[in-house]
């Protein structure tokens, strides 16, 4: 004789529906929090300081898991978290800027281009020749040298200094919005010969 056991419906198997629930929302919520703290991150850009590449209003996509395993590149759109010198001047939302100079590099800003080492590096992405002179400057071991592509709207290195590598907290790499503008965020590969005459 077979015998068939009626599940039994009560507060029981209520109370297992919420424990099931709280468990699937908790499991979500570290696993997003888990990808925003290591792999990456949304960020909204309030300015115009890296316009004409990025516009007011932009969102971004920040993978911060690059960096783990290779250096920032010049060209790289990097996000940093405020300087010494500007979190004592009360900044402390995060930059964002590209990466010009690299730890050892002399860089200085004249005749209207940036010349490292001596020689002027070939910038297709800016909104305007600079309108300053600044330098000539050496970036110091472990830190990095960047500017916005709005160079003479910009609030960057040129003002306040180098970013010290332990503040970047990762590469803009993707705009998902606004919509008619989404994809990657393209960078120049700069080589020895794009800075070159």
């Amino acid at each position: 004789m077979s015998t068939v056991h009626q599940e039994k419906t009560g507060s029981s198997s209520y109370a297992n529906v919420w424990i099931e629930g709280i468990k699937t929302v908790g499991l979500s919520l570290i696993l997003a929090l888990g990808i925003r703290t290591f792999v990456a991150e949304a960020r909204y850009v309030p300015s115009g300081s890296m316009e004409p590449t990025i516009q007011p209003n932009d969102r971004l996509i920040i993978d911060k898991i690059s960096y783990d395993f290779s250096s920032p590149h010049r060209g790289d759109i990097v996000v940093f978290n405020p300087t010494k010198t500007l979190g004592e001047d009360n900044y402390h939302e995060a930059f964002i800027k590209r990466v010009i100079g690299l730890p050892g590099e002399k860089v200085e800003v004249k005749n209207g281009q940036v010349d490292i080492n001596g020689s002027p590096l070939k910038e297709k992405y800016i909104e305007a020749k600079p309108n300053y002179r600044w330098g000539p400057v050496i970036v110091p071991a472990n830190s990095y040298l960047v500017l916005g592509d709005n160079r003479n709207n910009s609030f960057d290195s040129h003002y306040w200094g180098f970013v010290p590598r332990q503040n970047i907290i990762g590469k803009a790499v993707f705009r998902f919005f606004p919509f008619s503008s989404a994809g990657e965020l393209n960078t120049p590969v700069y080589t020895s010969a794009s800075i070159k005459n």
